[in-house]
C-alpha cells in the first residue's frame, strides 16, 4: 500500500527535517564568518571566567590587603598576575567577578527590553488601528527622552537607597531594560505588518486560531531573525552604558566589582598604577567587539538572501 503524503497548512506546521536543515545552514554560514566565530570564542572565555571565578582564583575580590593598601602592586608581583588596585585587592580576581556583574546585567537588561519591545511591537503590528497608533506614540515619547540623563537620575536614586544591597545590579538592569525597548518594538511592528497578510496567517485565522496564538506561535518565529540580531547588538551597547554609569558613580556600587566602577576607581592612580585602568578597559573593549562581530555573523547566518 502506497504511503500517503500528509499536507499541512503552510507556515503552521514546519517539517522537522526542514527546521534541522535551516539550523545547519545557519551554523554553516556563521562558522564561515571568521570574525564572528572568533568573537564567540572570546565571549565564551569571558563567560567561563565569570562562572568559575571562585575556582580560578584563591583571592577574595573585596578583601583589602593592609600591607599593600595605597601601594598598588605591578602585574606579576607577589602572585598577583595582573597586579593589585589601590586597596591591595587582586585585579584579576576583581575582573572575573566584575565580568559576572557586567555580563549578567547586560543580558538581563537585554531580555527585559526584548520582552517589552516584542509584546508591544507585536500588538501594534498585528492589530493596527488605534492600538498601533497609541503604542507608536508612546514609543515616540520614550525615544524623545534623553536616555543617559534619565538613567543618571534613576540609577542615582537606586544607588542612594541600595548601596549595600545585592539587588543594586538588578535594579540597574531593570531600569536600562525598561528604557531601551523602543528599537525592538519598531522592528517587530514592521515585521508583523508584513507577516499578518501572509497566506499562513490567513490560514490560521480561517481554522479559528486565536489572535494570541497567531501572533506568538505563527508570526513571531518568522520575525525572530532581526530580533536575535538586535538583541545581540544591544548587549554590547548595554555593557558600554553600564560601564559609563558605573564610571560616573551611578551604576553598580562598590565594593561590588564591575568593569565600569573599576575604571572609575583607577582614574586617580593612573600614573602609579596604569594596569588598574587598562585591564578593565581591555575587557570592555574585547567583549563589545566580540559581541558586535557575533551580531554581524548572526545577521548573515539568519538572512536567507546571503549565501
Amino acid at each position: 500500500m502506497a504511503a500517503v503524503a500528509t499536507q499541512t497548512l503552510p507556515g503552521i506546521t514546519v517539517a522537522e527535517d526542514d527546521v534541522v536543515a535551516r539550523r545547519n545552514l545557519a551554523w554553516k554560514k556563521f562558522s564561515r564568518h571568521r570574525p564572528a566565530l572568533l568573537g564567540a570564542i572570546v565571549l565564551l572565555v569571558f563567560v567561563f571566567c565569570a562562572i568559575f571565578a571562585p575556582l580560578l582564583s584563591h583571592f577574595d575580590p573585596n578583601a583589602i590587603d593592609p600591607e599593600w593598601q595605597g601601594t598598588p602592586l605591578a602585574p606579576g608581583v607577589d602572585g598577583h598576575i595582573l597586579g593589585t588596585d589601590e586597596l591591595g585587592r587582586d585585579l584579576l580576581t576583581r575582573l572575573m567577578f566584575g565580568a559576572r556583574i557586567s555580563l549578567s546585567l547586560a543580558v538581563t537588561a537585554m531580555f527585559i527590553e526584548v520582552l517589552v519591545g516584542t509584546v508591544l511591537g507585536a500588538c501594534a503590528g498585528y492589530f493596527g488601528g488605534w492600538v498601533d497608533y497609541v503604542i507608536m506614540r508612546v514609543t515616540d515619547v520614550f525615544l524623545s527622552i534623553p536616555l543617559l540623563p534619565l538613567l543618571l537620575v534613576l540609577t542615582g536614586i537606586v544607588a542612594a537607597t541600595s548601596v549595600k544591597s545585592s539587588l543594586g545590579p538588578v535594579y540597574v538592569a531593570l531600569i536600562i531594560g525598561i528604557l531601551s525597548w523602543m528599537t525592538v518594538a519598531r522592528l517587530v511592528r514592521a515585521a508583523f505588518l508584513s507577516l499578518r497578510e501572509k497566506e499562513f496567517a490567513e490560514a490560521a485565522r480561517a481554522i479559528g486560531s486565536r489572535n494570541v496564538s497567531i501572533m506568538f506561535k505563527h508570526l513571531l518565529p518568522n520575525a525572530a531573525a532581526p530580533i536575535i540580531v538586535q538583541a545581540t547588538l544591544d548587549v554590547a551597547g548595554i555593557i558600554i552604558l553600564e560601564s559609563a554609569l558605573s564610571y560616573l558613580g551611578f551604576g553598580v556600587q562598590p565594593p561590588t566589582a564591575s568593569w565600569g566602577n573599576m575604571l572609575s576607581n583607577a582614574q586617580e592612580n593612573m600614573q602609579i598604577a596604569w594596569w588598574a585602568g587598562v585591564f578593565p578597559g581591555i575587557c570592555i573593549f574585547l567583549t563589545v567587539l566580540a559581541i558586535n562581530y557575533m551580531g554581524d555573523g548572526l545577521r548573515d547566518a539568519l538572512d536567507p538572501n546571503v549565501e
